[in-house]
């Protein structure tokens, strides 16, 4: 039913091997996905050849910052702002181990994500409906993760206090950011130093089968974060913690 010639090809470049099972839930996701775009806005890339380059293969590029995920160890992850459930749920589907949170603020969302989940067969994964600000500061999710990643398209700095609160000491952030990133970085040390992160990498890249830049930051969690954050009234957004000298 569908050519999975471009597929294959970043899987390869990427060294990932899909089973037939996995491949199947992959399907039925792209299904679920195109049908519930018709209602509901989820995504403007619908064809299946652009949503396996730019959501699929996007969205595995994780290997290339954590390349620990091929070990089929027992991680959690969260994803947050998941929004149709990229990068989290394709993440979930080829590494089946991974224990999965997908966290979004539209209730809408998270009923489609939950169908997803029931009808591809994935288990350990819990879909959840909150604004990322609150939802760190509750005991069960706070620190409670080895890896955090967004494909928010928010600054730097914003997402760092709205993710960074979620990692437990050692575990890591990765956010997916554009290819050219340097100034929202720079823009951005000093929150990632005040919430207890240091910088342990930078990968940048071109997504398989395309002509898309990407960069994949790797925040380690040094410290536990102060009490004092996720700030609340929208002040990650507004007041962002910016680094002086860019100020």
């Amino acid at each position: 039913m569908y050519n999975d010639d471009c597929l294959n090809a970043g899987l390869a470049e990427l060294g990932i091997t899909l089973t037939d099972r996995m491949r199947e839930q992959l399907h039925t996701y792209y299904e679920m996905l195109i049908e519930t775009n018709r209602v509901m806005n989820l995504t403007a890339i619908t064809e299946y050849e652009d949503v396996c380059v730019k959501h699929f293969l996007d969205s595995l590029c994780l290997v290339k910052a954590l390349p620990e995920l091929r070990e089929k160890a027992d991680l959690s992850l969260i994803d947050v702002g998941t929004g149709a459930g990229f990068p989290g749920i394709p993440l979930k589907i080829v590494f089946p181990e991974l224990r999965v949170t997908l966290l979004d603020s539209l209730q809408k969302r998270v009923l489609f994500l939950q169908k997803v989940v029931a009808e591809c067969g994935l288990s350990d994964v819990l879909c959840v409906h909150g604004r990322a600000e609150e939802y760190s500061r509750k005991p069960e999710f706070r620190e409670q993760y080895d890896i955090c990643v967004s494909r928010a398209v928010t600054r730097m700095a914003s997402l760092t206090e709205l993710c960074l609160p979620y990692v437990n000491v050692g575990g890591k952030f990765v956010p997916y950011k554009a290819a050219e990133f340097d100034e929202e970085l720079a823009e951005a040390k000093s929150a990632i130093a005040t919430l207890g992160g240091a910088v342990e990498s930078k990968q940048t890249y071109t997504v398989p089968q395309s002509d898309y830049g990407r960069t994949l930051l790797v925040v380690r969690k040094k410290k536990p974060t102060d009490k004092r954050y996720p700030r609340g009234g929208g002040k990650p957004m507004k007041q962002p913690i910016v680094s002086r000298e860019t100020l």
